[in-house]
């Protein structure tokens, strides 16, 4: 059974992603299929506009497909990854630059690589069920697919809280963190679509309702207060010291960053911190972030992730770093050096 379909509605070049009993995770072949089909509409002037969506209630894109990952990685043959990433970076790249308007309708859970594919639209609508996360250093990664360039430009220090702590957010904390733009009931996206294969993209702001109060707030003063700190170790104690007098929600944060990959946090926040106003822009965002992750394959600390998030007796990762306060800077910079000839060169997608 095709994972993508791929289809002409009117003026609408529609893309939807077909996989619902794996939460729609993005394979390699998912990312080729889409790329071939909006490298066919880039030049077709009978197709003005394209939507992306999904199949399913549960999950527009749980994220990139971490079975294929785990058993590459397990059979010896992490060049397979590389190739799967380089070719979702290129992909994440041509939804941002592409130069018509891309709709992504989203619902239930999209994270890691759904965010790749969804955030990265010029109009991205979320609806009740949304839920977002970029939750790469609960594995061992970094917010990447872009990640690390879309949480920078988050407001105050929000980005750095949802990198660390590998948070969700639901529907308005979404479009307060600039990871979304529109709030439209899911019931309503028929009609939606029904404008858009028109060639209508107006109808998405025509449309759009106010989105529900965002939780946690996006400026949240605890959050600034906490995550401002030099590094994670820094920013755990302050958490420590706020816990019980902003509430529960500094403890819960704390015990998501005890849980997570040291290095990946440290390496996270300097990406976040670095891509703060711009930064390089998306493309060396991805340069970076493609860095951090084809070092992470010869570490111990991503098999184990994904050991840990497959395990089904709860066992937890048990990460090459004891606690944020062991990561050196030296360490981070080193996960972030070029790589040479095999750096990641995008170059211009359109």
């Amino acid at each position: 059974m095709a994972e993508i379909r791929r289809q002409v509605e009117g003026a609408a070049g529609r893309i939807t992603l077909a996989r619902p009993q794996k939460l729609n995770a993005l394979s390699h072949a998912m990312c080729l299929e889409m790329e071939a089909a909006l490298d066919a509409w880039s030049h077709d002037d009978d197709v003005a506009l394209v939507v992306i969506d999904a199949e399913g209630d549960r999950a527009f894109c749980a994220g990139g497909d971490l079975r294929a990952i785990h058993d590459h990685l397990g059979g010896g043959d992490p060049g397979a990854v590389r190739q799967f990433w380089r070719d979702e970076y290129r992909l994440n790249l041509k939804i941002a630059e592409y130069p018509k308007p891309v709709v992504a309708l989203i619902q239930g859970y999209c994270m890691g690589g759904g965010v790749g594919i969804g955030a990265h639209a010029s109009h991205r609508v979320v609806c009740e069920s949304s839920c977002l996360a970029m939750p790469e250093c609960a594995i061992g990664l970094v917010p990447d697919v872009g990640g690390s360039w879309l949480l920078a430009q988050a407001p105050g220090h929000l980005g750095e809280f949802l990198a660390l702590t590998a948070g969700r957010v639901g529907p308005g904390a979404a479009i307060a963190a600039g990871l979304a733009d529109y709030y439209l009931p899911q019931e309503r996206w028929r009609d939606l679509m029904r404008k858009l294969s028109r060639g209508t993209v107006s109808a998405v702001a025509d449309l759009a309702e106010p989105p529900p109060e965002a939780s946690p707030p996006s400026q949240a003063p605890w959050i600034d207060a906490a995550f401002s700190r030099r590094d994670p170790g820094a920013i755990l104690a302050a958490l420590d010291e706020m816990s019980g007098e902003a509430g529960e929600a500094p403890s819960r944060a704390a015990a998501a960053i005890r849980q997570n990959a040291p290095l990946s946090m440290a390496a996270a926040l300097t990406m976040i911190r670095g891509q703060r106003g711009g930064g390089g822009g998306l493309a060396s965002a991805l340069a970076q972030e493609y860095r951090f992750g084809c070092r992470a394959l010869e570490r111990p600390d991503l098999p184990e992730g994904l050991r840990a998030r497959m395990a089904r007796d709860g066992t937890p990762a048990r990460w090459g770093h004891g606690a944020p306060t062991d990561v050196a800077p030296a360490e981070v910079a080193a996960m972030l050096a070029s790589l040479g000839e095999d750096e990641l060169r995008l170059g211009k997608v359109y």
